[in-house]
């Protein structure tokens, strides 16, 4: 289906994706995204997939919601559901499944996608905000050849050489440790230190081509 020239097109200012349609809720229509969350993991072995509830209107979800997929133009947002759980400025979107507790661990392809960003955030984080920008998310990003690290829009860099096909991200929740890992390696190439306040979910953001992720998995062996 076409999209009207006006109202599908964007801007992308330092990865943000601004719709004319755009629509700006309270911040305090954002707790109501927690009634939406039904499985709470505090466990291991963390399997989710992504919440199409949270996806921004650029973002496409395919194979079972499993992956995602950056639409330059994406969809007319008057068509998409508005909801306090959908990311209204920035191309991001949530796992569906909330983490309180425990240690885990999942894997994402990126070989088709050449800027994005992927980690872990708070179920009520502002909807306002990108991935990495406030105290609420912690992510790795890949831009321009070049990895870092991303929380209250700081970034350091990461020493990782070249882009895998598939990296993994390792949670260890009560220990306040995210870590990127580098699978051919089994190795934890960064982690970063946070103090998390309530519960979290996996979070991505993607402003050119796709990701797909994988999750329900061990740790690889040895990893260090």
């Amino acid at each position: 289906m076409a999209v009207p020239h006006v109202v599908g097109r964007y801007c992308r200012l330092a990865g943000q994706a601004v719709s004319a349609l755009s629509c700006r809720q309270t911040c305090t229509k954002l707790l109501s995204a927690k009634r939406c969350y039904i499985t709470q993991t505090a466990g291991n072995n963390l399997q989710f997939k992504l919440d199409d509830r949270t996806a921004h209107s650029s973002l496409d979800l395919f194979k079972k919601d499993t992956g995602v997929i950056y639409r330059i133009l994406g969809l007319d947002p008057s068509k998409v559901q508005q909801n306090p759980e959908r990311f209204r400025d920035w191309a991001v979107v949530f796992g569906d499944r909330p983490i309180t507790g425990g240690r885990h661990y999942w894997e994402v392809t990126v070989k088709k996608s050449s800027e994005f960003r992927l980690g872990v955030a708070e179920v009520a984080m502002s909807r306002d905000d990108c991935v990495g920008t406030n105290s609420s998310s912690w992510v790795f990003g890949y831009v321009q050849g070049k990895w870092f690290a991303m929380t209250t829009n700081q970034r350091v860099p990461v020493p990782l050489v070249g882009k895998p096909d598939r990296v993994g991200i390792r949670l260890d929740y009560e220990d306040g440790l995210i870590g990127l890992v580098d699978i051919s390696k089994a190795k934890v190439i960064h982690s970063m230190k946070a103090k998390f306040r309530g519960p979290l979910c996996p979070a991505f953001g993607l402003w050119d081509g796709e990701l797909l992720t994988h999750s329900g998995l061990e740790e690889p062996d040895g990893l260090k």
